[in-house]
């Protein structure tokens, strides 16, 4: 399955770049959030590489569900698939957007991706670990190695959304003793972490699950962890709640290990 995560997210990059390069015209959709002919074009291959290798497993996928296709995911087995995290990045000429497709199983994501091409860079993360990746001309892999989360020292450095700040983070990172932090966009915030580049991921403003799915599955993979705010994993596959949308993620923190009883019991140092 990873495989087949790579080469279609390798053919949406390729996409992705040649529509990046000639300039994107932006629409928006509904929820007057961007959409590019990127998007578009990204999912068509993803969806394509998916219904081939695997026709009996749904696919939840951005656009497909802002056009009002939303599967039966009753079976607890599905795909997620953003084409284009980071629109905003794209659009901006920021080369921090990526393509992500994640599997989830009874709620967990077990397998993802993210690829940024504009960055020659991807992460894969499932049942055999997690690993980085780049890629050179062609869109063809040249290097690869083991990724794993570090353990928290005493320079700790967080990374924060760079279009979704917000004071709740910057509250939770005084709170924590947490003095640097890096903005970046879409997720390769997961993925810093999953490196041991970063320590921690908190996000105190709108997600969806596409946004989150991949990234999450490469943390864990690289043993790192997606909490709630009330101290439980974040799950995926969240329909039909009361005044909340489908698949919209709750305020969550990620991190490498050990992290979430050191942020329940307040047991950071203020770090100079």
């Amino acid at each position: 399955m990873l495989h087949l995560f790579e080469t279609a997210a390798l053919a949406a990059g390729r996409a992705i770049m040649e529509v990046f390069r000639a300039g994107a015209h932006v629409s928006f959709k509904a929820d007057r959030s961007p959409v590019t002919e990127a998007d578009r074009q990204a999912e068509v291959l993803i969806l394509a590489a998916l219904s081939r290798a695997y026709p009996d497993i749904p696919v939840v996928a951005e656009e497909a569900v802002a056009a009002g296709c939303v599967p039966d995911i009753s079976s607890g087995r599905f795909f997620l698939v953003d084409p284009l995290d980071g629109t905003r990045e794209f659009i901006g000429g920021r080369d921090e957007f990526t393509v992500n497709i994640a599997f989830v199983t009874d709620g967990v994501p077990r397998a993802g991706i993210v690829y940024a091409p504009a960055r020659g860079l991807g992460y894969l993360g499932g049942e055999g670990g997690a690993e980085r990746f780049e890629t050179g001309a062609g869109f063809a892999v040249r290097a690869r190695r083991p990724v794993g989360c570090r353990s928290a020292g005493a320079q700790v450095v967080a990374v924060a959304s760079r279009s979704h700040d917000t004071p709740e983070t910057a509250r939770f990172l005084a709170r924590n003793g947490v003095a640097s932090s890096q903005a970046i966009g879409s997720s390769l915030k997961f993925c810093l972490v999953a490196e041991g580049s970063a320590d921690i991921y908190p996000r105190f403003s709108r997600t969806m699950e596409w946004d989150t799915a991949a990234g999450d599955a490469v943390l864990r993979a690289a043993g790192g962890e997606t909490w709630t705010l009330d101290g439980r994993p974040l799950v995926y596959g969240k329909r039909n709640r009361p005044a909340e949308a489908d698949f919209a993620n709750p305020d969550f923190i990620a991190a490498g290990p050990g992290w979430r009883a050191k942020v329940a019991a307040g047991q950071h140092d203020t770090i100079e």
